[in-house]
This record gives C-alpha cells, sequence and structure tokens, in this order.
C-alpha cells in the first residue's frame, strides 16, 4: 500500500486518533523523543498518546445501559387472575391454584388494531365541518383495503364520534363487510396528559385533566387481556385519533404517559397491539402506512 494511500486510511477512517498516533510515530522515527525526554520518558509519553488516541466507547463497561429498575407490572390492567383468589388479595405466593382460579384464567389474546383518522379539513369551524378532504377519502379506502387483505377475522370496528373519525370508519366498514360498527365518544380526540419535554408549537382546546380523564376511561375501557370467557383470539379495530393512539401505547406498554408527544403517525396508518392472556403487551406495528404510495402519505 503506498505511502498516500495510508495516510488516506488513517485519518478518513480513525479522525483524530489517527493523527495522534501518527504524529507520535513520526516524532519517535527522528528520535525527537529520546533525545529530548530519555528512554524512560519516551515510552511513557509513547502510552500516554495511545490511550489518549482511544475513543471514549472503546470501554464497554461504562456504556452498558443500566436497568431502569422498573419491573413489569403484571396486573397493570387490575385483571390478572393470580393476584386474586376469590375476590381477595393471595395470602402466599405459595398457594396453589385451585380449578376455581384456573378457570378464571384468560386463555385468548387480543389484538387490537388502532387506526388514525384519514386527512381532514383543517379549516373547519366546528367538528361537523372537519370532514376527510379528497385525498383523506382516498387513504380510508387504502387503510381499508390494507385491513382486508391480512385476511383476520374482526370482531367489531369502535369509532370515535368525531366526524372524521366515522367518515373513516364507515370507509373502512365498506371493505369488511359483517364487522359490527359501533361508536363511541370515549375515543375522542384530545390532550391525555402534559407532554414532556414541554413545548411551545401545539396549546390544547381543553385543560389536560379533562380530556386526560376521558382518555383514561378510553384507554381502561378498551385496553386490557382478554376476559377468561373468551375462548378464541380476537381481532378488534379502534379508529381515533392520534394523541389518543400515542397515548394508548404508552400506557401499554408501561413507558412514561407524558412521552406521547415524542412520537408520530401518519393519517391512516394502523398501530397494533398485542395482549398476551399473561397479560404481556407487545407492540407489532407502529403507525404503519407502507401500503399507501408516498404521494398519498400525510400527517395533519
Amino acid at each position: 500500500m503506498s505511502y498516500r494511500k495510508t495516510l488516506k486510511l488513517l485519518f478518513g477512517v480513525a479522525g483524530g486518533s489517527a493523527v495522534l498516533v501518527f504524529a507520535a510515530a513520526a516524532a519517535d522515527s527522528h528520535g525527537y523523543l529520546g533525545e529530548q525526554r530519555g528512554d524512560a520518558a519516551s515510552r511513557w509519553w509513547r502510552l500516554t498518546v495511545l490511550r489518549a488516541a482511544q475513543p471514549a466507547w472503546s470501554s464497554a463497561s461504562s456504556h452498558t445501559p443500566a436497568p431502569s429498575g422498573h419491573a413489569w407490572d403484571f396486573n397493570w390492567d387490575k385483571r390478572d387472575p393470580s393476584a386474586l383468589t376469590n375476590g381477595k388479595k393471595k395470602e402466599s405466593a405459595t398457594e396453589d391454584p385451585g380449578p376455581e382460579q384456573d378457570n378464571s384464567k384468560p386463555k385468548a389474546t387480543r389484538n387490537i388494531l388502532l387506526i388514525r383518522h384519514s386527512q381532514y379539513n383543517l379549516s373547519g369551524n366546528s367538528d361537523k365541518e372537519r370532514i376527510l378532504t379528497p385525498l383523506g377519502r382516498e387513504q380510508a379506502e387504502l387503510t381499508g383495503q390494507r385491513l382486508a387483505a391480512l385476511g383476520l377475522k374482526y370482531d367489531v370496528l369502535i369509532h370515535s364520534s368525531m366526524a372524521r373519525a366515522t367518515e373513516t370508519a364507515n370507509i373502512i366498514s365498506k371493505h369488511l363487510p359483517g364487522v359490527e360498527l359501533l361508536s363511541c365518544d370515549l375515543l375522542r380526540e384530545g390532550a391525555p396528559i402534559e407532554p414532556v419535554p414541554p413545548v411551545t408549537h401545539w396549546k390544547p382546546d381543553a385543560v389536560y385533566h379533562e380530556d386526560g380523564a376521558r382518555i383514561e376511561a378510553a384507554f381502561r375501557r378498551y385496553i386490557h387481556r382478554a376476559d377468561a370467557k373468551q375462548k378464541e383470539d380476537s381481532y378488534e379495530i379502534i379508529v381515533c385519533h392520534a394523541n389518543v393512539i400515542r397515548y394508548f401505547v404508552c400506557r401499554a406498554l408501561q413507558f412514561p404517559p407524558e412521552g406521547w408527544l415524542r412520537m408520530g403517525l401518519n393519517n391512516g396508518s394502523i398501530t397494533w397491539l398485542t395482549i398476551r392472556p399473561s397479560g404481556r403487551v407487545a407492540l407489532r406495528t407502529l403507525g404503519d402506512a407502507g401500503f399507501m404510495p408516498p404521494d398519498k402519505l400525510t400527517r395533519t
């Protein structure tokens, strides 16, 4: 390898560290270190340069992520049968579960597909005027086609009672014949909790404690493990809003709920939560909109 190529490799790959090492080697080769400092001082100086040239991230122990210390709460939905016996707290963790408790254990998995409404008219003065744009209706068609293409046996399609979510759900419903369509006021858009870090570009229409209580009530109604009577896995669709979905995801994964505004969701996107009988929760997709052409993607 030529001298020029060697320099290019050293400086290009190793950056400043290579400059230090190369400079030290050059000085040593000319006898500057040994002549002025003595052999012992020369060796000490070389070692110091080499240590300084090592990148900070070379020490794995100092950069290993530390556990947060927060264990997973298996009774997060207050439906863990192992935490209750005949309606009372279990006396001992070593007690053998009786047949009554075994029959109360969930056996099915719930799949909840959260759909953000399509693009809508932002200039509307009231909710009734904030209907879908022509592009928004196209997005809803694409989302409906995607849900149908998944080939799942959907149990219900629930939607927010706001105009943009209702219209989105009605268009999706055409692609899923036979699936029950229900409306719910709890799923209306709002400000679930004051975000951290704080933002200045967005101000909620209502105070946090008003919307937050309602959205938390929606979470408790719809996001939980299956009932013990449910025998088969279920697939439920909820068409609502970005703030509601992001809050649901944080709560379900036991992340700090005040971090909800750190995520972004495209219009018509699909967020898929899976809740196991044990209470484990998995996020299969977050804001999936890959089924839409790039020119159809919006985030209004």
